[in-house]
């Protein structure tokens, strides 16, 4: 019974695993494995530091020097002299480059020199005592080039000089080797007040590029420049300088080394080097005005030029302020409201005027009617007085109505008073000069007319009037005929006097 019940509990558990088995292997096909998303590249970060092409005006400035090919040397200390004083005097001497300050820019061409590798002096003079004081004991070294007045070196043969001399004593501190590539910062270094920023260094003893990649199994090494600006790094394979933006404002730092072609450091003495630096965007000095393009290059000619003298500034005339157009219409406006004044100031004379004939047609007629009795004898009374109203008094009355009237000549006189001496008016004339004015005229043109009309009515009437017909109304009839003639033609005569007083308005 034994065996069966062990027989029988194998058995039974030999089909349960088969069946689980069977039922493992028809789900397999059903189960998902969710795949694996590979991890995103970590994000490059964007450089902010940008090489950019120099500004305009320091490369216009640029071309006046490169007629140079400067040659510095360090005449004192001499090379490896041992000094017994804490304190070195150094003298310079450079040809072939005119170096000054320019006393109202403040840049022009000079020196840089440094000692070991610490910040770069300016020198505009080298006749100047140039002394280090509280120098360390040991050995020091001395590096010199020409600059421009942007502090871009020459990098021409003989630009560069260096001497190394020791305080006390020798040691391995600052003493580049010879045989080695040198590398000497230059800028950026200080201050600046305005982007791009120039980045410049000096080399000695780097070989030719050409020449280093001639021969990969010869001994030459190939070169680079790394530059790290604010922990960004890039490398340059040409030895000029060139012109960067993207700084940060306020504290920045810079390093340059020299690197072989494996990218190693070549050791050396001065071949890695660090410099901080401070930028404040909106400086105010020559050389950030002239980056930002605020003073050109013919504004700054005095700073690569001892002897340029700004041309004067030309005086301009002060403009000539042109009258004010009056218009048209508002000049007739004016000229009519002058006359309109004048004619309100006049007003009163040629009422006199007007009234002077009333009291002279009757001297007239006096001085008149005895004259033509003596000359017309024979003249009839009433065909005189029938035929001169129409054959004198309408044309004479005519011509000046039409010509000369009173009102006529009063509007032109008026307008030629607006017009040329509006400011003239009858008030410049006093009463004594129109009354003996008035009196002339009146005389001469009563004699005229009495001479002149009587004269040309005798003639013609004299022939057509007989003599009984002169005998039989010359008692009656001779005082009117002879009066109303008269008296027309001086009314005309005073018309025109009227234009007389006026025309002498006009001469005053």
């Amino acid at each position: 019974m034994n065996w069966r019940r062990t027989f029988a509990t194998a058995l039974l558990a030999c089909v349960m695993a088969m069946g689980l088995l069977v039922a493992v292997v028809g789900c397999s096909d059903r189960l998902e494995v969710p795949p694996t998303v590979p991890e995103p590249p970590p994000a490059k970060a964007i450089p902010k530091i940008s090489e950019v092409s120099p500004p305009e005006a320091i490369q216009k400035l640029r071309q006046a020097l490169d007629i140079y090919h400067p040659q510095v040397s360090i005449i004192s200390p001499r090379s490896q002299e041992v000094i017994e004083d804490t304190s070195v005097t150094v003298k310079l001497s450079v040809l072939d480059l005119p170096i000054f300050q320019n006393p109202e820019l403040g840049l022009g061409p000079h020196l840089e020199l440094l000692l070991d590798n610490q910040p770069s002096t300016s020198i505009y003079n080298v006749g100047e005592p140039i002394v280090f004081e509280d120098l360390s004991p040991g050995t020091h070294t001395l590096r010199l080039f020409a600059v421009r007045p942007w502090y871009e070196s020459f990098k021409n043969e003989g630009a560069y000089a260096q001497t190394t001399f020791h305080i006390y004593t020798r040691t391995q501190d600052n003493q580049p080797d010879a045989s080695e590539p040198l590398l000497t910062y230059n800028r950026p270094a200080n201050s600046y007040g305005a982007e791009p920023i120039m980045l410049d260094f000096y080399l000695v003893n780097a070989p030719l590029h050409f020449v280093a990649q001639e021969d990969p199994e010869d001994d030459v090494v190939d070169w680079r420049i790394g530059v790290t600006v604010n922990g960004e790094k890039f490398f340059l394979d040409r030895w000029e300088p060139i012109y960067m933006q993207g700084f940060d404002r306020g504290r920045n730092w810079v390093q340059i080394e020299f690197i072989d072609e494996q990218g190693s450091s070549v050791k050396n003495a001065f071949n890695n080097t660090v410099r901080l630096i401070d930028y404040e965007p909106k400086g105010e000095d020559t050389l950030s005005q002239l980056v930002r393009g605020e003073l050109s290059a013919a504004d700054a000619m005095g700073i690569v030029d001892r002897n340029y003298k700004p041309p004067a500034p030309e005086k301009t005339a002060p403009e000539e302020i042109a009258p004010e157009e009056v218009p048209e219409e508002t000049a007739e406006e004016t000229a009519e409201e002058i006359a309109e004044e004048t004619l309100e100031e006049v007003a009163p004379e040629d009422t006199a005027a007007e009234e002077i004939p009333e009291t002279i047609p009757e001297e007239t007629v006096e001085e008149v009617t005895p004259e033509d009795a003596e000359e017309s004898p024979e003249e009839s009374p009433e065909e005189t007085a029938e035929e001169s109203p129409e054959e004198v008094a309408p044309e004479d009355t005519a011509e000046v109505a039409t010509e000369e009237s009173p009102e006529i000549a009063i509007e032109e006189v008026s307008a030629e008073i607006s017009e040329e001496t509006p400011e003239q008016t009858a008030e410049e004339v006093t009463e004594e000069e129109t009354e003996e004015v008035t009196e002339e005229v009146i005389e001469e043109e009563t004699e005229e007319v009495t001479e002149e009309e009587t004269e040309e009515v005798t003639e013609e009437e004299t022939e057509e009037v007989t003599e009984p017909d002169i005998a039989e109304e010359t008692a009656a009839d001779s005082e009117p005929a002879s009066e109303e003639p008269a008296n027309k033609s001086i009314r005309d005569r005073v018309f025109s006097l009227g234009d007389r007083i006026f025309s002498l308005f006009d001469g005053n």
